[in-house]
Protein backbone atom coordinates (compact mmCIF):
# COMPACT_ATOMS: atom_id res chain seq x y z
CA UNK A 1 0.00 0.00 0.00
CA UNK A 2 1.30 3.31 -0.89
CA UNK A 3 2.15 5.84 1.42
CA UNK A 4 -0.43 8.50 0.18
CA UNK A 5 -3.11 5.37 0.59
CA UNK A 6 -2.21 4.74 4.05
CA UNK A 7 -2.95 8.42 5.25
CA UNK A 8 -6.54 8.63 3.12
CA UNK A 9 -7.39 4.95 4.75
CA UNK A 10 -6.45 5.85 8.50
CA UNK A 11 -8.94 8.97 9.47
CA UNK A 12 -11.40 7.05 7.86
CA UNK A 13 -10.79 3.72 9.53
CA UNK A 14 -10.13 6.10 13.28
CA UNK A 15 -13.58 8.22 12.09
CA UNK A 16 -15.77 4.56 11.94
CA UNK A 17 -14.30 3.06 15.22
CA UNK A 18 -15.23 6.28 17.02
CA UNK A 19 -18.71 6.62 15.48
CA UNK A 20 -19.02 3.15 17.20
CA UNK A 21 -18.54 4.77 20.56
CA UNK A 22 -21.34 7.30 20.48
CA UNK A 23 -24.69 6.20 22.54
CA UNK A 24 -28.07 7.88 22.21
CA UNK A 25 -29.52 9.31 25.15
CA UNK A 26 -32.55 10.73 23.90
CA UNK A 27 -35.94 10.40 25.45
CA UNK A 28 -37.17 7.61 22.93
CA UNK A 29 -34.27 5.48 22.49
CA UNK A 30 -33.49 2.28 24.99
CA UNK A 31 -31.15 -0.15 25.38
CA UNK A 32 -32.09 -4.24 24.63
CA UNK A 33 -31.84 -4.50 28.61
CA UNK A 34 -33.80 -1.56 29.45
CA UNK A 35 -36.99 -3.36 27.60
CA UNK A 36 -39.62 -5.61 29.21
CA UNK A 37 -38.99 -3.76 32.70
CA UNK A 38 -41.27 -1.95 34.81
CA UNK A 39 -41.38 1.67 34.87
CA UNK A 40 -42.41 4.23 36.95
CA UNK A 41 -44.59 6.87 35.08
CA UNK A 42 -45.38 11.04 35.82
CA UNK A 43 -47.13 13.81 34.26
CA UNK A 44 -45.89 17.38 34.01
CA UNK A 45 -45.53 20.37 31.84
CA UNK A 46 -42.39 21.54 30.98
CA UNK A 47 -41.74 25.41 32.86
CA UNK A 48 -38.40 25.91 31.58
CA UNK A 49 -35.43 24.37 29.20
CA UNK A 50 -31.72 25.16 28.57
CA UNK A 51 -29.70 23.99 25.63
CA UNK A 52 -26.49 21.96 27.67
CA UNK A 53 -23.72 20.07 26.36
CA UNK A 54 -22.98 16.20 27.23
CA UNK A 55 -19.76 15.80 27.78
CA UNK A 56 -18.04 13.11 25.26
CA UNK A 57 -16.61 9.40 26.44
CA UNK A 58 -13.11 9.20 26.63
CA UNK A 59 -12.60 5.76 25.84
CA UNK A 60 -9.33 3.21 24.81
CA UNK A 61 -10.52 3.90 21.22
CA UNK A 62 -9.60 7.14 20.37
CA UNK A 63 -6.22 6.69 22.51
CA UNK A 64 -5.31 3.52 21.33
CA UNK A 65 -6.05 4.84 17.62
CA UNK A 66 -4.28 7.91 17.74
CA UNK A 67 -0.78 6.23 19.26
CA UNK A 68 -1.06 4.07 16.48
CA UNK A 69 -1.30 6.55 14.01
CA UNK A 70 1.49 8.58 15.86
CA UNK A 71 3.82 6.16 16.32
CA UNK A 72 3.48 5.14 12.51
CA UNK A 73 4.07 8.55 11.79
CA UNK A 74 7.03 8.69 13.85
CA UNK A 75 8.69 5.87 12.66
CA UNK A 76 9.12 7.14 9.45
CA UNK A 77 11.38 9.85 10.35
CA UNK A 78 14.75 9.45 10.50
CA UNK A 79 16.73 5.98 10.45
CA UNK A 80 18.29 3.98 13.46
CA UNK A 81 17.57 5.33 17.39
CA UNK A 82 16.04 8.66 15.95
CA UNK A 83 13.34 6.62 14.25
CA UNK A 84 12.84 4.69 17.28
CA UNK A 85 12.51 7.77 19.73
CA UNK A 86 10.11 9.75 17.09
CA UNK A 87 7.69 6.40 16.85
CA UNK A 88 7.72 6.70 20.63
CA UNK A 89 6.86 10.33 20.65
CA UNK A 90 4.45 10.13 17.65
CA UNK A 91 2.97 7.09 19.93
CA UNK A 92 2.48 9.49 22.86
CA UNK A 93 1.33 12.35 21.10
CA UNK A 94 -0.85 10.30 18.88
CA UNK A 95 -2.71 8.89 22.28
CA UNK A 96 -3.03 12.15 23.31
CA UNK A 97 -4.56 13.48 20.53
CA UNK A 98 -7.01 10.66 20.01
CA UNK A 99 -8.26 10.90 23.17
CA UNK A 100 -8.98 14.88 22.66
CA UNK A 101 -10.44 13.53 19.08
CA UNK A 102 -12.56 10.95 20.67
CA UNK A 103 -14.29 13.16 23.21
CA UNK A 104 -14.84 15.98 20.64
CA UNK A 105 -16.43 13.98 19.03
CA UNK A 106 -18.52 12.05 21.05
CA UNK A 107 -19.88 15.40 22.24
CA UNK A 108 -23.72 15.63 22.15
CA UNK A 109 -26.43 18.20 22.16
CA UNK A 110 -28.35 18.11 25.00
CA UNK A 111 -31.50 19.96 27.18
CA UNK A 112 -31.94 20.54 30.94
CA UNK A 113 -35.72 20.40 31.51
CA UNK A 114 -37.36 21.63 35.06
CA UNK A 115 -40.84 20.16 34.63
CA UNK A 116 -43.45 20.93 37.15
CA UNK A 117 -45.34 17.71 37.59
CA UNK A 118 -48.93 17.30 38.14
CA UNK A 119 -48.73 16.85 41.74
CA UNK A 120 -46.90 20.54 41.85
CA UNK A 121 -43.33 19.83 42.51
CA UNK A 122 -40.98 20.59 39.88
CA UNK A 123 -37.76 18.12 39.13
CA UNK A 124 -35.04 18.93 36.34
CA UNK A 125 -34.12 15.89 33.79
CA UNK A 126 -31.09 16.21 31.48
CA UNK A 127 -31.08 14.25 28.38
CA UNK A 128 -29.85 14.03 24.93
CA UNK A 129 -31.90 16.80 22.45
CA UNK A 130 -34.08 14.76 19.91
CA UNK A 131 -34.05 17.00 16.81
CA UNK A 132 -36.62 14.61 15.48
CA UNK A 133 -38.70 15.69 18.59
CA UNK A 134 -38.00 18.66 20.02
CA UNK A 135 -39.68 19.52 23.34
CA UNK A 136 -40.64 22.98 24.00
CA UNK A 137 -41.86 25.17 27.16
CA UNK A 138 -45.42 24.75 28.20
CA UNK A 139 -45.27 21.01 26.44
CA UNK A 140 -47.01 18.00 28.52
CA UNK A 141 -44.60 15.73 29.09
CA UNK A 142 -44.87 11.64 30.15
CA UNK A 143 -41.95 11.16 32.85
CA UNK A 144 -40.35 7.59 32.81
CA UNK A 145 -38.08 6.36 35.69
CA UNK A 146 -36.84 2.84 35.84
CA UNK A 147 -33.86 2.22 38.46
CA UNK A 148 -31.78 5.39 37.99
CA UNK A 149 -32.98 6.28 34.49
CA UNK A 150 -35.33 8.69 33.75
CA UNK A 151 -36.33 10.21 30.42
CA UNK A 152 -38.72 12.64 29.30
CA UNK A 153 -41.21 12.32 26.24
CA UNK A 154 -43.67 14.55 24.82
CA UNK A 155 -47.42 13.41 24.93
CA UNK A 156 -49.60 13.32 21.74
Amino acid sequence: MSVRRFWVILPITFMVLLSGCMTDSTGTTYSSREARRIQQVSFGTISELQHVKLEGTEGAVGTVAGAAIGGIAGSSVGGGKGSDIAAILGGVAGGVLGNMAEKELTTQQGIEMTIRLDSGKYISVVQQADPKAPLQVGDTVKILTQGGTTRVVRMP
